[in-house]
Parts: C-alpha cells; sequence; structure tokens
C-alpha cells in the first residue's frame, strides 16, 4: 500500500491527521482494476463504523475527502468507481446504474464487508447507492445520500439544462477523438460549470473548489464510458425506488442545490418509510466541498441513533 495526497490545496483544507489516516491499494474486479482509499480511525471505539462511499458523476474519491477528515473515528473506504479516476472502465457492459450496482457487490465481497457497513452516495452515487439497497436488501445499513438526486432530471425546469448537456455529451463522443476530448476536458467548461455550483462567498474556498475540479474532473477512462455514465445519470432518480428502501436512510440537501432541489429532497423524505432530511443553508450541490463539518456532524448523529 502507499499513502495518497488529499490532492491541491491540502495544507489549507485538510487536517493534519487525515495522511496518517490514508492508505491507497487496488483490487481487480471482473478483470478490471478499481483503485480504492482507506481511511482508518485514529481512535477507534465502540460508535467506529465502515462507510462505504460512492462518488458522484465525473467525480473520484477526492471529492468526499472533506467529509472524511471530518469523521476521524470512522473506517471510510472510498473506491474510484469504474471509468473515473485511477480505476480501469467496465470490460464489459454498459456503466449503467444496474452495472455499477453490481460492482459496489463484487467490491463489498473483495473486500469482505459486511451488512453493518454504511452505505453513502452522493449525487450519481445517490442513485447507484439507493438502487444497489433497493435490490440488495439487507447487504448493508444504513444509508446515507448526500445531494441526492431526487426526482427526474429530463422534468420540469432544469429539464431544458439536462438535454443541453445531454447533446454536450452525445457530441463530444461523435467527435474525432482529439477535438472530442478536448471540448470535454475544456478548462472553461469545467470552471463555467464550478462558478455555477459553488455557493460560498469565500474567495479562498472557491479557488479551493475550482482548484479541485481542475484537477480531478476530467480523470475518465473514455469518452463512450463518460457519455454512458452521464446518461446513467440524468435516466433514473432515487424517488423511483423509495419504497422500497426500508432501512433507515439519511438524506442531507443543500438549502440552495440547483441540480437537486429542496422540493423534490421533501417529497423523497415523504416517500421513504423510514427517512430522515437534514437540510443545511447557503449551499448548494456542493455539500462535500463547502458544508463538510455540519454533514459530517448529521452522519455522526444519525449513525448514533441506528448502532450497527
Amino acid at each position: 500500500m502507499t499513502t495518497a495526497h488529499p490532492g491541491p490545496a491540502a495544507p489549507a483544507y485538510f487536517s493534519h491527521g487525515l495522511a496518517a489516516r490514508t492508505s491507497s491499494s487496488s483490487v481487480e474486479i471482473d478483470g478490471g482494476k478499481v483503485a480504492f482509499w482507506t481511511y482508518e480511525p485514529l481512535h477507534a471505539g465502540p460508535e467506529t463504523r465502515t462507510i462505504l462511499v460512492i462518488h458522484g458523476f465525473r467525480g473520484d474519491h477526492h471529492g468526499l475527502l472533506r467529509v472524511a477528515d471530518q469523521l476521524p473515528d470512522m473506517r471510510i473506504i472510498m473506491p474510484d468507481l469504474p471509468g473515473f479516476g485511477d480505476s480501469e472502465a467496465f470490460a464489459s457492459g454498459e456503466h449503467s446504474v444496474e452495472r455499477y450496482g453490481s460492482f459496489i457487490t463484487g467490491f463489498m465481497a473483495a473486500l469482505r464487508l459486511g451488512p453493518d457497513t454504511v452505505l453513502l452516495g452522493h449525487s450519481f452515487g445517490s442513485i447507484i447507492a439507493a438502487h444497489f439497497v433497493a435490490n440488495h436488501p439487507g447487504t448493508v445499513n444504513p444509508l446515507i445520500l448526500i445531494n441526492p438526486i431526487a426526482a427526474p432530471a429530463l422534468e420540469g425546469p432544469k429539464g431544458v439544462m439536462t438535454r443541453l448537456a445531454v447533446l454536450y455529451y452525445r457530441l463530444a463522443a461523435r467527435l474525432p477523438r482529439q477535438l472530442g476530448l478536448a471540448l470535454l476536458r475544456s478548462p472553461l467548461i469545467v470552471r463555467v460549470m464550478s462558478e455555477t455550483m459553488a455557493k460560498t462567498a469565500d474567495r479562498d474556498l472557491r479557488r479551493f473548489i475550482h482548484d479541485q475540479h481542475n484537477a480531478y474532473f476530467s480523470a475518465f477512462a473514455s469518452r463512450d464510458s463518460l457519455l454512458e455514465s452521464f446518461t446513467a445519470s440524468v435516466s433514473s432518480h432515487v424517488a423511483e425506488v423509495a419504497g422500497r428502501l426500508t432501512l433507515p436512510v439519511l438524506l442531507i440537501a443543500g438549502e440552495k442545490d440547483e441540480i437537486a432541489v429542496l422540493p423534490d429532497q421533501h417529497r423523497l423524505a415523504a416517500l421513504l418509510p423510514d427517512g430522515e432530511l437534514k437540510v443545511i443553508p447557503g449551499v448548494g450541490h456542493l455539500i462535500h466541498y463547502e458544508t463538510p463539518e455540519p454533514a459530517a456532524s448529521f452522519i455522526r448523529s444519525f449513525l448514533k441513533d441506528h448502532p450497527a
């Protein structure tokens, strides 16, 4: 195993203890390499839990690092999803929600993670995690969703922007390879996306967020795998399986989230048999970057209420 580094601007936004907790490794699942990072608890105790984290679209494990850093009493495992970061794309089959669910099954088996494992998903990861739990009851407990995708992306006021994004990814996949990759990895487009999602007025924090997106947002395996993953991200949502999520579920939403809007979060919470919604004011879709402290506090309280 080797020591992982948090990345750009690490001294300002990560604790000194994070590196001491961190190790990186990889495992082969269905013929493909999956890179993952483990953050061991600094002080393990009776409330220490193992949390498996599923990141969002075009992200990798770096995105949830600030949340992991705020949970030094937990053991946290964060893989780069197949097709993103340092993990290879699926050798066969589409990068669909169902396929990513199969990946979670294989990953948990490879690491011998039992049913007391906590599953946490952010954004697109919330869709993957929710569908996995709905199709594999009893495999994990409980479930935590940050900025969950609570409603169909192609419907409502945000549907127009989603359709434009669909055209963007389809065009990038069909253009000559170098031109298509340049479009997908355009620093200008990445910066516009980052500026749109960031809600903080803190200039240093905004700079950190932009640096993170610039460093990690374009680490994908191929244009085809990226298009498949994007199609999956806008074709499914958490609410369609909400009634089948019979385990305790924590939703952590951003008041100003323009991707997973607050009214949809309240509707999702009402659909859950055993759900709890926590809203963080003043933040949008980047809870994991802008407000990791309250998010971690909600997680810790929720796990105390639902022990292994």
